[in-house]
């Protein structure tokens, strides 16, 4: 068996640290991986970055995997997981092609499908379920047969056909509503032929030095990538393990310790120790003090308050809100800027309240609630948007300290004044992002912590919500330039969105 061989393998390597063993397994295994990497970069040396990257967190992770792991299958997925990663942390700006526009296929052929179905392929492979990602990847990627598929996965050979025939249908069904209409014959012929190309030859070589180090002799920019990327796959596997819990216990009647908790205390009984401060020098501490007091909850419902005791806050997982807007809860929610929140559908109008508390909050407890009681649902992916990049304009501005870093960043907000403390470029940036509700490209190359002290002109006007925002926009801009050296500019980049839609 395939798969028996690739675990055999893997344990010749942690048992003796076998160099041979390990370069077995990439040989095997790296056309998929680098090719996995290529349709998220198209940038030949990102890719190569990106593979070796994988590679060495196989070594780093091989002694935790069993002989029931599927190699094949969690090499993709970790492909697909530290490309995402290689993209969001933006260690080097890689080209990609724009998903959006994209026309129905009237005249199918193979030439044709592949360069439409190449940028979604990895999304689409993303929304199966596990069993289903390794059926395709065997069937596929790998070139296995439909017996061999079904040994792998411990079925007969007609359950894996059953079941590379449903996974391929919901395949079609995601490029089908992405505009690509396609042949369950077209869709698998394009994969077969194009999924995986071959790495270069002196690549494998390399990668095998590499990762017989663990990564030790690996570059800076590599061993960012790698910690990224195992954050992110221990984050996912948080996340699944919480579906898989939350669908099982929910089927059989019952209810996770966090639902407890809820239901333990009604709404009215949370909201009563809520009091929120009618003034700005009193809120954050006072509505602080209130959020860690407050009995165990999650709590999501149309404000009951006005415009003037606006406020969001967060921290140690806990997060209190008054009179937002759905979008600022989503931002809430999601730990996403709100100039970044794409919706696919209409998003619920008026504004609300939330609270999540208690001694262990879920991370995503609030995101639930959103799923629950209005039936959205996000998604982080890549889209090319309007940004305003921010670049160095003069050097050695008075207005930017370099400082040592500290454990905490602090950092202050008010009409006209943006202050910080021991914070990186990209905190600028997100402040930048807030202020002026667009997101803001760090481009200055800058490393290290700064402190920076920003007062200009401003002044608060209200919308008709009722809601405020900062009107000299302009002034905020010059004041960056003026004290800090850096300058915003207009642009187009590939930045991360999350895309708001439907539960399915």
């Amino acid at each position: 068996m395939h798969e028996l061989d690739d675990i055999a393998l893997l344990r010749q390597y942690t048992e003796q640290n076998s160099e041979a063993a390990f370069a077995a397994l990439v040989t095997r295994h790296i056309n998929k991986v680098y090719s996995v990497a290529q349709r998220h970069t198209r940038n030949p040396h990102s890719a190569e970055e990106i593979t070796q990257a994988v590679f060495v967190i196989l070594a780093k992770k091989a002694d935790k995997l069993n002989q029931h792991t599927m190699l094949s299958g969690w090499l993709y997925e970790t492909s697909r997981l530290t490309a995402v990663t290689f993209i969001r942390s933006e260690i080097r700006r890689a080209q990609r092609e724009q998903e959006a526009h994209m026309q129905t296929l009237l005249n199918e052929t193979e030439s044709d499908v592949w360069p439409q179905i190449a940028p979604l392929l990895d999304a689409a492979m993303a929304g199966l379920s596990e069993v289903d990602r390794h059926a395709v990847v065997l069937r596929f990627f790998d070139g296995r047969t439909m017996r061999e598929v079904g040994a792998a996965l411990g079925a007969s050979e007609d359950a894996a056909k059953k079941r590379v025939n449903r996974a391929v249908e919901k395949l079609r069904g995601f490029f089908t509503k992405r505009g690509v209409v396609l042949s369950t014959a077209v869709l698998t012929a394009a994969i077969s032929a194009n999924s995986v190309q071959a790495a270069p030859a002196v690549l494998a070589k390399s990668i095998t030095a590499v990762a017989m180090t663990k990564g030790i002799v690996a570059s800076g920019s590599s061993l960012t990538l790698i910690k990224g990327a195992l954050k992110l796959m221990a984050w996912t596997k948080i996340k699944t393990a919480v579906a898989v819990g939350a669908g099982i216990l929910l089927a059989v009647g019952t209810t996770t310790i966090a639902f407890k908790e809820v239901s333990h205390y009604r709404e009215k009984t949370v909201w009563d120790h809520i009091t929120p401060a009618t003034n700005d020098a009193n809120r954050n501490g006072q509505n602080w003090r209130q959020l860690e007091k407050a009995p165990p909850a999650v709590s999501l419902r149309p404000t009951k308050f006005n415009s003037q005791m606006a406020n969001g806050q967060s921290g140690n997982g806990k997060m209190l809100g008054f009179y937002q807007p759905f979008d600022a809860t989503l931002s809430r929610a999601y730990d996403i800027s709100p100039s970044r929140i794409v919706p696919l559908t209409p998003l619920p109008s008026g504004d609300f309240d939330f609270i999540v508390s208690g001694p262990n909050p879920r991370k995503n407890a609030l995101r639930l609630a959103i799923e629950n009681q209005y039936g959205l649902v996000g998604r982080l992916e890549t889209r090319d948007a309007d940004v305003l990049l921010l670049k160095v304009k003069r050097s050695n501005a008075s207005g930017l300290k370099p400082v040592l870093p500290t454990k905490t960043s602090i950092s202050f907000w008010g009409v006209g004044h943006l202050r910080r403390t021991s914070g990186p470029i990209r905190s600028l940036a997100n402040d930048l992002e807030q202020y002026l509700q667009i997101p803001v490209v760090d481009q200055t190359g800058l490393a290290g912590y700064f402190d920076y002290d920003l007062k200009w002109d401003d002044k608060l006007q209200w919308d008709s919500t009722g809601h405020s925002q900062f009107s000299n926009s302009e002034g905020l801009k010059q004041t960056v330039l003026d004290q800090l050296g850096l300058e915003l500019v207009p642009g187009h980049e590939p930045i991360e969105v999350l895309v708001v839609e439907k539960v399915k």
